[in-house]
């Protein structure tokens, strides 16, 4: 079953194209890894996935349902209503955890559900639920300040879990943690890999990325350049595809 999908995606800011055409379907229970260099437009084609950004034109999908569609040059969006169930469908683990500072750990992972529609005691049971899975269950009192990288991370995680969403999108999840961080919120997205939840995850892990991913995509110059397994990726003649693999340790 397709869960999602973006077509001929294409984005421009003051006046540089940033995407350009871009082509992307997942289906259920899959891992799709996008690399590709800094300025590649990866982040751009998460944001608009995730309708942080509007696209300038294309088509978006989640589950069957069109959440935007092109029309005589012109990208229409799903009226309001359509859109909130839409959103739902998804959610989105940022690179700097963007945790409400006076929230406690429980209360960030409580309000986005309540929000949503659930009572406060089905969210805090969801919750905890969540932050035991990712152990935090320890740390459900303590404000962001008081973590480390790594468990904020987790706990940013934990946010989007209790949502329960059919996809879930990362934007460089290890970016912003120190290397000794890295490894404690990689195992925590290879566990979900194992759980056969779908996701998309924008990475520079390059040896993680081709242990989780079922593809990989290889972006540059905001088009699509490479796709594959990831032993057809990491096995690939294209000249680009080696060095960029070489520089970010893959090989």
């Amino acid at each position: 079953m397709e869960l999602f999908k973006i077509e001929n995606c294409r984005k421009s800011f003051d006046g540089e194209e940033i995407l350009k055409g871009i082509s992307l379907s997942v289906s259920k229970g899959e891992v799709v890894s996008v690399i590709g260099p800094s300025g590649s437009g990866k982040s751009t084609l998460l944001r608009c996935a995730c309708m942080l950004e509007t696209m300038d034109g294309g088509m978006l999908s989640y589950a069957g349902k069109v959440a935007a569609h092109e029309e005589n040059g012109r990208v229409i969006y799903a009226p309001h209503s359509e859109l909130k169930e839409i959103r739902k469908t998804f959610g989105l683990v940022f690179q700097n955890f963007n945790l409400f500072p006076h929230y406690s750990v429980l209360k960030n992972v409580t309000e986005p559900q309540i929000i949503a529609g659930r009572s406060k005691a089905e969210a805090e049971e969801k919750a905890l639920e969540c932050l035991k899975k990712l152990g935090l269950q320890d740390k459900a009192n303590y404000y962001p300040c008081q973590l480390s990288g790594g468990q904020q991370q987790r706990a940013s995680i934990a946010r989007a879990l209790a949502l329960e969403p059919k996809v879930l999108f990362f934007d460089e999840p290890t970016s912003a943690l120190d290397p000794e961080l890295t490894g404690e919120v990689l195992k925590v997205i290879r566990d979900l890999a194992a759980m056969h939840m779908t996701m998309i995850i924008v990475t520079h892990e390059m040896n993680f990325a081709r242990e989780v991913s079922d593809r990989m995509i290889f972006m540059e110059h905001g088009v699509v350049r490479a796709e594959g397994t990831p032993d057809e990726l990491f096995g690939s003649d294209d000249e680009r595809l080696k060095a960029f693999m070489g520089k970010l340790g893959g090989n």
